[in-house]
């Protein structure tokens, strides 16, 4: 009777470790199988400084926000695992969160950095459905900055998993001179305070493939964009209303308190670069597309004399001029010329 007992609870014991086993499996995280719809880089040099970075020392800001779709064929309970360079000097990380809803701004998530592996991790709010999207956003901060006679660095990026849309956003850092990028930018604008801006745009990106972009620019000083957009008057116009002197009444930003360093709080909305802490999921869409010329994005209205009827067609045109207004909204938060408010209150007016 002993030996069936023990016999019993050695194959209890196996039978459970196997579940267990099992159980680890499937929540483990296969990059390959969570595919993006949509993923943007913002690559910001100089363009912020935690509360405890080296002094006199710049500083490279990168935020990633990416939409992924669970393709694993089971809901998701584990925790995501991304790629992140753990063992640059000065590596911190500023924001790991999520979008629980696309009207909705970020919902903080714990996180680890695991800086053998190089990756950071953390877990979902609750499991990820099978075919249900999730939208999160990382950013952190690097020394990747040489300091010579010129300022230069090199950031890479290699696709974990396959990206339908790749969208880069290079963001100059105010006052730099002889700017070099590499490879050259598809598209560039500038902010209404100068900034300029620089857009890469990928489709149908394979697991496994790698990016390089490259920098080089003249700069005197280490002063954030952020800290130089803050002491300009903003433009003077309905969008900026009341953002003039309220630089004093602003909240200091988590990245730090040094009055040297940029204070961001309400008069924060301003700055171009808010859309890389409030409004990321925002920008996702059509950067490229947005600076087309606008004979070739009229080229997709119905032509005139087509036999659709006359109502099918009104709506068409209708359909994409709304969508045309909300690409130009898109475009101005992230350029600066709107603030969160007006782009949210603009938006429910096309929906």
């Amino acid at each position: 009777m002993l030996k069936k007992f023990a016999a019993f609870f050695v194959m209890a014991v196996l039978f459970s470790s196997f579940i267990i086993t099992n159980a680890h499996a499937e929540t483990s995280f296969k990059a390959e199988k969570f595919p993006y719809d949509q993923m943007q880089i913002q690559i910001m040099p100089e363009f912020d400084y935690p509360a405890d970075w080296p002094q006199n020392t710049p500083s490279l800001l990168v935020g990633i926000y990416g939409t992924m779709t669970n393709k694993s064929g089971q809901d998701f309970d584990g925790k995501i695992e991304i790629p992140i360079p753990a063992k640059e000097k000065n590596f911190e990380v500023n924001l790991v969160a999520e979008f629980p809803d696309v009207n909705k701004s970020e919902v903080q998530r714990p996180y680890n950095v695991d800086k053998a592996k190089q990756t950071i991790s953390w877990k979902p709010a609750k499991p990820i459905k099978n075919n249900e999207t999730y939208r999160f956003v990382i950013e952190y901060y690097a020394n990747s900055i040489a300091v010579k006679s010129k300022k230069t660095f090199t950031y890479q990026f290699t696709s974990q998993a396959d990206i339908k849309t790749l969208d880069v956003i290079y963001y100059a850092p105010m006052n730099a001179k002889n700017i070099t990028l590499t490879p050259k930018a598809q598209n560039t604008d500038k902010s209404d305070y100068g900034e300029e801006l620089s857009y890469y745009e990928y489709n149908n990106v394979k697991a496994g493939k790698s990016f390089q972009f490259s920098s080089s620019y003249i700069k005197p000083g280490n002063e954030s964009t952020l800290s130089i957009i803050n002491k300009q008057q903003p433009p003077n116009d309905e969008n900026h209303a009341g953002l003039k002197d309220n630089s004093t009444s602003s909240q200091t930003a988590s990245t730090g308190t040094d009055s040297s360093r940029p204070i961001i709080g309400i008069g924060g909305a301003i700055i171009i670069g808010i859309a890389v802490i409030i409004a990321g999921l925002f920008v996702f869409f059509g950067l490229k597309r947005n600076n087309q010329p606008a004979k070739k994005r009229r080229s997709t209205l119905p032509k005139a004399g087509s036999k659709q009827p006359a109502k099918s067609t009104k709506r068409k045109e209708n359909k994409l001029a709304n969508d045309e207004a909300k690409k130009e909204l898109r475009k101005k938060l992230l350029n600066g010329k709107i603030d969160q408010e007006t782009y949210e209150e603009e938006m429910k007016k096309l929906i």
